[in-house]
């Protein structure tokens, strides 16, 4: 599984405007922070308005806010605002693959890493990663003794 850049700034865009909530920031305030490139997160922010994660305002007082608790959205809400599905193999859902022959088995296998995923990234939210504090499940899964070793 490989995490886009579209991704990863959309979360720690989502992490400035959680530290801020209720607040708004401004789009420089965002990007400066994490350093970003501006037009990729403006158009970033834009999907995450569009799917209900982030308010906007205009005016002085104006920027981009969440429009709810950043205990209420998960890292998987703001992933699939972005980039889709969490999981598709060819355009197509694991779910809906069928083939035939020595992979018969292989959709299964798409559908329980799909699964995987569901398992941390629909249980963590805003606020347990800002403060580090992950379900006990997904804590269990950073600190197994290979967890942080490349493969």
């Amino acid at each position: 599984m490989q995490i886009t850049a579209r991704s990863d700034y959309a979360v720690r865009a989502a992490l400035e405007l959680a530290i801020a909530y209720p607040e708004r920031l401004t789009i420089d305030r965002i990007v400066s922070e994490q350093d970003l490139p501006r037009k990729f997160v403006e158009a970033i922010l834009s999907q995450l308005r569009r799917s209900g994660i982030v308010v906007t305002q205009r005016g002085c007082a104006g920027g981009y806010g969440l429009a709810r608790s950043p205990k209420e959205i998960t890292i998987g809400d703001i992933i699939r605002s972005v980039d889709g599905p969490l999981a598709e193999i060819h355009g197509v859902r694991p779910h809906e693959l069928s083939y035939e022959g020595v992979a018969e088995h292989v959709p299964a296998l798409w559908v329980a890493l799909r699964s995987s995923m569901r398992a941390v990234l629909d249980v963590v939210t805003l606020q347990q990663l800002l403060g580090g504090k992950f379900p006990a499940s997904v804590r269990r899964l950073g600190d197994a003794d290979d967890a942080w070793l490349p493969r």
